[in-house]
């Protein structure tokens, strides 16, 4: 009995050391084992996004061209004006009288001249009776010349006087929008104000400013070979306003900037959007979404790289070995996948874990 019970603890033992090999072996195995990934090219259309500003075609701010206390507002705040359309009246009562008196001067002024023309027929006529001298024909002359440099000068006073008066009521430049309104009945308003009555926004078409910076404009300008060839080859662009959401009508770069801004290295870029339905505003802030295709580019998962003291490195498998490789990768990104600039070519092997 005490032979066959050695011999069972010792195929027991033998089992038990059996299956400890076994069950360290296998994550033996598991670290051995490396998932790699070969690299390859192809097209990517990246989405590049620029905070933006929404402005209207045109803001036109409003300005009193007199001084004078306002006595009516004929519009609101958010109202859609037309052309020439009435905006505020200023009080006109000192601008009437100044009209009346400039009236009453020019007709003086005029009466002064017919009595002068008359006064130098006279005296005309009587030097061809040989009555008076030639001085004083010279004399009735100048006096008509004076009346009537008199009656210029009234003339002028009543155009100024009639335009005064005009710019009591003050009209809209343009067709548009009315902005905020500041300045209620009874407030002083004169030309040398620096905040405006209100703004007349066009808003029938909206512009979103933004911009480029220099690398960004130096690329498509070698790209394309000039500022005009490259406006002819943007694509289309979208809004995506301040929440996230997106405008339904795509719009289109305009203009680009010939100056760069030595302080931000940029450009400035428009791009115009239809607003026929009024949803865009001017003064809204959001971002302009732009297509980019990159032909040929290299794509990695972000999840292959890693990031050491501001490096970027992947481990390339170079004759069965790993080796860290430092790369450079595009600087916009789907938040998902790196875009390689530089460091990996199509056909290297890099690990995926």
């Amino acid at each position: 009995m005490k032979i066959k019970r050695l011999i069972g603890l010792t195929l027991l033992s033998a089992l038990i050391l059996t299956s400890c090999k076994k069950q360290t072996a296998e994550p033996e195995m598991a670290v051995r084992k490396t998932e790699t990934m070969k690299v390859s090219t192809r097209d990517v259309t990246l989405t590049m996004k620029y905070p933006a500003t929404m402005r209207g075609r045109q803001d036109i701010a409003i300005l009193p061209q007199i001084e004078g206390k306002i006595i009516r507002v004929l519009v609101t705040e958010g109202q859609a004006v037309r052309t020439g359309q009435p905006l505020f009246i200023i009080d006109q009562t000192s601008y009437r009288a100044a009209l009346t008196t400039a009236r009453a001067n020019m007709h003086a002024a005029q009466a002064h001249v017919d009595n002068a023309q008359l006064t130098l027929q006279s005296k005309q006529q009587l030097l061809e009776q040989k009555v008076v001298s030639a001085f004083t024909v010279s004399q009735a002359k100048n006096a008509l010349h004076s009346a009537q440099a008199e009656l210029e000068q009234t003339r002028a006073e009543d155009i100024n006087a009639s335009n005064n008066l005009s710019y009591t009521v003050i009209k809209s430049p343009s067709a548009g929008v009315i902005g905020t309104i500041p300045y209620k009945i009874g407030a002083l308003v004169s030309p040398s104000m620096t905040e405006p009555m209100t703004y007349v926004s066009d808003n029938a078409e909206i512009i979103a400013y933004f911009s480029l910076n220099e690398n960004q404009i130096t690329s498509l300008l070698c790209k394309y070979g000039s500022k005009e060839a490259v406006l002819k080859k943007m694509p289309d662009v979208r809004w995506q306003m301040n929440d996230g959401s997106l405008y339904d009508v795509k719009g289109h770069v305009i203009t680009i900037s010939g100056m760069l801004d030595a302080q931000t290295g940029t450009v400035s870029v428009r791009a115009a959007f239809n607003n026929a339905r009024g949803l865009l505003l001017s003064g809204a802030t959001g971002n302009v979404l732009m297509p980019t295709v990159l032909h040929h580019a290299i794509v990695i998962p972000q999840t292959v790289v890693s990031e050491v003291q501001d490096k970027m490195l992947v481990r390339k498998i170079i004759r069965g070995k790993e080796k860290l490789q430092q790369i450079q990768v595009y600087p916009d990104n789907d938040g998902k996948n790196y875009i390689v600039t530089s460091g990996l070519k199509a056909g290297d092997i890099i690990k995926k874990n």
